[in-house]
């Protein structure tokens, strides 16, 4: 139902009727208000769906021979996947629904996962050893927010993340 639901939201808008998503899904309307008793209840599961996706790919990159890639990879998923699909979190926040209160757990696994990834990168002296999470996470979220700048243009994003890769890089690193 989730694929389903992303399908139809990403070629009707999320005001798409939950009616196209049963059918999308080729389940009954019934099946999917039982499984989700909102379209908001719906956003929710498909963000915490794509975080847990992510918090997977991080962790089967948690023992990669090259932990800056790993780390590097990681967080340009992150950003595509934020900038590609905020039209859900908009949603949600639209409806008064924090987004990361209400998906709280899986936000705590990504942010170990990166954690993990981070401090990784930094034993292996290609990230910077001042860097912290929250530090990432800003950097990250800046970007998110540059990349939905109106005037932005298709290559700002990978640019800012070029900028920010070589800034959290060590000197010696390459």
């Amino acid at each position: 139902m989730l694929e389903a639901a992303e399908v139809v939201f990403a070629s009707q808008g999320v005001g798409a009727p939950v009616d196209e998503i049963a059918r999308q899904a080729g389940v009954g309307v019934g099946t999917v208000y039982r499984h989700f008793p909102t379209k908001e209840a719906l956003y929710q599961a498909i963000v915490v769906d794509r975080m847990t996706q992510l918090v997977r790919e991080a962790d089967g990159l948690a023992t990669a021979e090259d932990p800056g890639a790993a780390l590097f990879a990681v967080l340009s998923r992150i950003v595509e996947v934020a900038t590609q699909k905020r039209d859900l979190a908009d949603a949600l926040s639209r409806a008064g629904i924090d987004v990361k209160t209400a998906s709280s757990d899986a936000f705590g696994e990504m942010r170990r996962a990166v954690d993990v990834l981070l401090r990784r990168a930094q034993a292996a002296g290609v990230v910077r050893a001042d860097v912290n999470l929250p530090d990432l996470v800003g950097l990250v979220a800046g970007t998110c927010l540059a990349a939905d700048h109106p005037g932005s243009d298709a290559g700002m994003t990978s640019r800012m993340l070029g900028i920010v890769w070589d800034g959290l890089r060590t000197s010696h690193a390459g």
